[in-house]
């Protein structure tokens, strides 16, 4: 830090206390919202930090003047809020900010026009960031983290008080996707339910008047809930429509949607193309759509055990693990189409043996019995029409359509 005198840390404050007061008294939005962020470490609120701790009387400079003192609630703990900051006490940063939170939230509820909405936004994404890094100082000094979940409570304050009618309203999903990223944090998603209820059933709410970044944001993380539920159907349409609307600059933000997109695609039979993994680095996903396209259940599981880590921390590796039968679909039917191109009038007659040694040639050890087994479940899903000769061992497949539409969709060659 440069040498700063006691004079100049008095003009710093007081040049932030009138800037605080002019953008309240002209209701500039724009300007106001610059006033909070914290987590921006942006060089003038670093240098409004440094004069604070230089200048130890800055609660008296705002509670001697008619114009700062009426929003002394919300100054004091913030001007701690950034002293403690500065100084990289971020547990004691996070206290403060909530304090200046609830009594922004306070104020925000006696303005009759959303016109620090904006302001609003900033509190409630710092008020996350910074409860983030807090509980990762609790978690340091072997302490409990718990100030996310508190974060969490002050959002759902914030929820409430957007959920009327008026024009504040639009800030709603901004907030509640926010509260999905402290959940999905905290391991917590069944709270989700309750947001996503008040947004979709409530009459108040018009899902078309939101922010496009903020429906995106929704359909992402709804989408994602989806796919847990395996609600594959649903989680194709959030997801698709995240991809779609996301702004085609933000490479790492498409990267995200297709990290969850491409397995519900897969699982619903449409494969990606080669060119659109490598252009997003989706590698990991290359030899599993090779293994479904070659039937190849070696190479599957293969690529299932060399990402898994990246896959469970997804939360898609039980959806990539149930491509198995897919993908037994594929070997069998391209055993089909070998028989048909060698005797067509015996193509639909598929001897449990056969399977069994393509399966060996993968490196698969599975039995008569295992095989027969799998054949019956792939019948029992629809992946494949026909029937069992039990005494001879032979699946005997419909001459028409034998491996029809999965989901609707065509399982891809």
């Amino acid at each position: 830090m440069a040498y700063m005198s006691m004079g100049e840390a008095h003009r710093r404050i007081t040049e932030y206390l009138n800037r605080f007061s002019d953008a309240v008294s002209s209701q500039d939005g724009a300007s106001f919202k610059s006033l909070f962020a914290l987590s921006s470490n942006s060089p003038y609120l670093l240098s409004l930090a440094d004069a604070l701790n230089l200048f130890q009387d800055a609660n008296r400079l705002i509670k001697q003047s008619d114009n700062y003192s009426q929003f002394a609630d919300i100054l004091v703990p913030l001007f701690r809020s950034l002293q403690n900051y500065r100084q990289n006490n971020l547990l004691e940063a996070y206290n403060a900010f909530e304090k200046t939170a609830n009594a922004f939230i306070q104020e925000f509820r006696n303005w009759e026009s959303a016109w620090a909405l904006d302001a609003l936004y900033v509190i409630v994404y710092d008020i996350r960031v910074l409860a983030e890094k807090a509980d990762k100082e609790l978690a340091s000094n072997g302490k409990s983290p718990e100030k996310l979940k508190g974060a969490g409570s002050v959002l759902m304050k914030v929820f409430g008080t957007l959920a009327g009618k008026g024009s504040k309203r639009v800030g709603a999903l901004y907030v509640t996707c926010q509260l999905f990223k402290i959940y999905f944090k905290l391991g917590t998603v069944h709270l989700c339910r309750s947001v996503i209820r008040s947004i979709e059933t409530a009459r108040i709410f018009d899902f078309e008047e939101f922010p496009k970044r903020d429906k995106v944001t929704y359909m992402y993380y709804t989408g994602r809930l989806e796919v847990f539920n395996e609600n594959f159907s649903a989680a194709d349409y959030k997801l698709s429509y995240a991809l779609k609307y996301c702004n085609p600059q933000s490479t790492a933000n498409i990267r995200m949607i297709l990290k969850h997109l491409i397995p519900v695609k897969l699982s619903i039979g449409i494969l990606p193309k080669s060119n659109l993994l490598e252009k997003y680095n989706l590698l990991e996903y290359n030899n599993i759509v090779q293994a479904l396209r070659r039937g190849d259940l070696r190479l599957l599981r293969r690529a299932l055990q060399d990402h898994e880590d990246r896959f469970l921390r997804s939360g898609v590796y039980l959806v990539l693990e149930k491509l198995e039968l897919q993908v037994y679909q594929r070997l069998v039917k391209k055993i089909y189409i070998i028989q048909k191109q060698k005797d067509p009038n015996r193509a639909h007659q598929v001897k449990l043996e056969v399977i069994v040694k393509a399966l060996k040639w993968l490196e698969i050890d599975m039995d008569v019995d295992e095989v027969e087994c799998i054949m019956a479940i792939l019948i029992f899903k629809n992946l494949m029409k026909g029937y069992f000769a039990h005494k001879s061992k032979v699946v005997v497949l419909s001459k028409q359509d034998p491996f029809p539409r999965f989901n609707g969709k065509p399982v891809n060659s």
